[in-house]
């Protein structure tokens, strides 16, 4: 997910105390992003937290909060209304600005994506909304009380089961979303808007989507989440959500620092919090993940260190070849390298010294095959190995490194 997951809290729109996990990226913030989850959701459901570990993965820090009287917030559910959840955004967009900074992009799920709709034009520093299955039409969620709806407009309240759990839902709510038409606010706002929603959405329909996008004035932009169900509640739809998102906002806020101008000297790998093994990997201006396959208990969600390692003498090989084509003025093809990695017995190395084998065990044995597409030049036919064999990881590889480590406390490691 994230470098650094902040948990934090601020006073809603009745005063109740809101919980809220910032995530931040390592090293340089570009942006901020405001979530705001679905209906009787919270900030924790799967879409929220892969959006978040994206955005991170961006460089753009993502505060994601539970609207009043719903997960770890204070409040009542029952006296609580579209408009309160308006102004419980906003709030989060003053907490946002008086802390850190004020959000730059905002994303909402399902009637999270309508409130984000209602407030963006308000918020003058937002450049990008992003909204998840949302209604076109406030009132839309009405229809998820079914037969109760006559029971809440003669009672004024009625038990109400959503998601599998029961709710209170009084008549101040439909009189509210009732009241509420997004479409002015859609068409006023002014703000790059990016749609996403599935075709198969049985909650809220496929036509909530053309509602939002027709309404809203250019830039605009439209993902169709294939196949995904109206929660993302599959792994693989909520990373392809998380995914386009982030791509589509880096495009609303400034370039991430260039290498060698990141307030992160050195490469800084940070665990994220999730499955067992996964880390984000900052180095200047790229941000990666590492991990270890399904097969060893991780997510498989980036390289494992020993794919780094490969790819770093891969890449530095065909740097090294590239460089001395150039020096030499000669038209070389274009470079391939595959290494592969394994541990094996030293008294079965070939390439081994008399030393290495004499110490036995087992030692690291790294295979590199280069290809080079075309004629390789008569001047370079007999000297790609020995060329490879001078680049500078191959020398670290093979001669004795030296690893000095040190450990800091908490508050001198971020800095």
């Amino acid at each position: 997910m994230t470098a650094t997951s902040i948990k934090a809290e601020f006073n809603g729109h009745s005063g109740a105390t809101l919980a809220a996990r910032l995530d931040v990226p390592a090293g340089h913030v570009r942006a901020y992003a405001l979530f705001a989850h679905c209906f009787t959701c919270t900030k924790d459901i799967l879409a929220a937290k892969r959006i978040a570990s994206e955005l991170s993965r961006a460089g753009i820090a993502v505060l994601r909060f539970d609207f009043t009287g719903l997960g770890s917030s204070e409040g009542e559910f029952a006296s609580t209304n579209f408009s309160s959840n308006v102004a419980d955004l906003q709030s989060a967009v003053s907490y946002l600005r008086d802390n850190f900074e004020a959000p730059s992009i905002l994303i909402g799920h399902s009637l999270g994506g309508a409130a984000v709709l209602a407030v963006a034009g308000d918020v003058p520093e937002v450049k990008a909304v992003a909204t998840i299955g949302a209604p076109a039409d406030v009132a839309h969620v009405v229809h998820n009380f079914g037969s109760k709806i006559e029971e809440i407009e003669r009672d004024g309240e009625a038990k109400v089961q959503l998601a599998g759990r029961p709710f209170t839902i009084q008549k101040q709510f439909l009189d509210d979303v009732r009241e509420n038409v997004l479409a002015e606010r859609i068409a006023g706002m002014k703000k790059a808007l990016l749609v996403l929603h599935s075709p198969i959405d049985q909650t809220v329909g496929i036509e909530n989507a053309a509602a939002i996008f027709t309404a809203a004035r250019h830039p605009k932009s439209f993902v169709s989440l294939d196949n995904a169900d109206h929660l993302v509640s599959r792994s693989q739809d909520a990373s392809f959500a998380a995914l386009m998102i982030a791509g589509w906002a880096s495009r609303y806020i400034d370039e991430d620092a260039p290498q060698g101008e990141s307030d992160v000297e050195a490469v800084r790998v940070s665990e994220t919090g999730e499955g067992k093994f996964q880390n984000t990997v900052h180095a200047g201006k790229h941000r990666l993940f590492a991990d270890e396959p399904v097969s060893v208990g991780g997510l498989d969600s980036g390289p494992s260190p020993y794919d780094y390692l490969s790819a770093a003498l891969g890449a530095c090989t065909s740097m090294t070849l590239r460089m001395y084509a150039n020096f030499k003025k000669v038209d070389l093809g274009r470079i391939t390298v595959d290494v592969s990695h394994a541990k094996i017995h030293a008294a079965d190395c070939a390439e081994c010294t008399e030393d290495e084998v004499m110490r036995g065990g087992k030692i690291d044995q790294f295979e590199r095959a280069i290809t080079i597409q075309g004629d390789i030049p008569e001047v370079l036919r007999d000297k790609i190995e020995e060329i490879a064999d001078k680049c500078p990881v191959h020398r670290t590889l093979e001669s004795t490194s030296k690893v000095v480590t040190r450990v800091n406390r908490s508050d001198e490691a971020t800095r």
